[in-house]
Parts: structure tokens; sequence; C-alpha cells
């Protein structure tokens, strides 16, 4: 099969309904608006959700909890990704985003005790978790937070 031998399949194109065009068309006159009403208009349109002046159902339904827009998005950050880092380095926000191990410091670092660390580091973050600071020390290594 070449390009110039592509067809489209039987009945899938179709051309749209000329509306408006004399009554024999089936379409004249009202144009498949009905007769009156607020459709029927030009321009005659609802917003979404409208339920033509019915308490509309986003608003009849019960509301819970609410977002909290202090919030801050700490970084999480397992013991065991520190091992992609050389041993004797400063592991700091800026270097492990870098590495590609998080998507942004802005919120903080949080360094977590998962895994197993076998290098010796000098880790700086906002927080630490006990395991994850008994862990790094263990292997040789500094815990500093900013």
């Amino acid at each position: 099969m070449r390009l110039h031998e592509l067809r489209s399949p039987e009945g899938s194109r179709r051309k749209p309904k000329r509306k408006g065009k004399g009554i024999a068309s089936g379409l004249g006159k009202t144009a498949g608006r009905g007769h009156t009403g607020q459709r029927s208009r030009s321009g005659g349109k609802v917003r979404p959700g409208f339920e033509g002046g019915q308490m509309p159902l986003q608003q009849r339904l019960p509301k819970r909890g609410f977002t909290n827009i202090f919030k801050k998005e700490i970084a999480e950050v397992n013991v065991q990704a520190l091992n992609r880092f050389d041993s004797g380095t400063e592991v700091t926000p800026e270097a492990l985003k870098e590495k590609g191990i998080i998507k942004s410091v802005r919120g903080g670092v949080k360094i977590l005790g998962n895994g197993d660390l076998e290098k010796k580091l000098t880790v700086k973050a906002n927080h630490f978790s006990k395991k994850a600071a008994e862990k790094i020390e263990a292997a040789g290594g500094k815990v500093e937070v900013i």
C-alpha cells in the first residue's frame, strides 16, 4: 500500500447538515431548535452547572474539609538514595536537586531512615528522622540541620 492509495473507510466522512435552507430540507425554518425558549434564540446558552434556577447539584452537596494555603511541601529523601553520592561529599538540598533525587528545594528537605547507607557523607538538610541520623553517623558521616 502506498500513500496515494490510502482511502478513508466507506461512510466515515459526512457532510455537515445544512440548517435553515428551506422547509423541504427537513431542517428549515426553526433549524432543529424547536419553536420558542431560551435555546431557540441566538446566544441562548446557560452556564455549565445551571439547572434552570433550581439549586445546582454542586451547591446542594455537603462540603467537607479545607485546603491549608500555608502548607509547606517538604521533599522526603530516604537514606538509601544518598548512596548515589561519592564518599566524603557534602550533600545539600541543591546537590540533591542536581542529581534528580528531589524536584524542588522550596519547602525544605527531610531525610528518612529507609534503607542502608554505605558511604561516609556530610548531609545538610532541614529535618532528619532519628533513624536516618543514626544511620548516617553509623556510616561515619555527619548530620547538619540547616
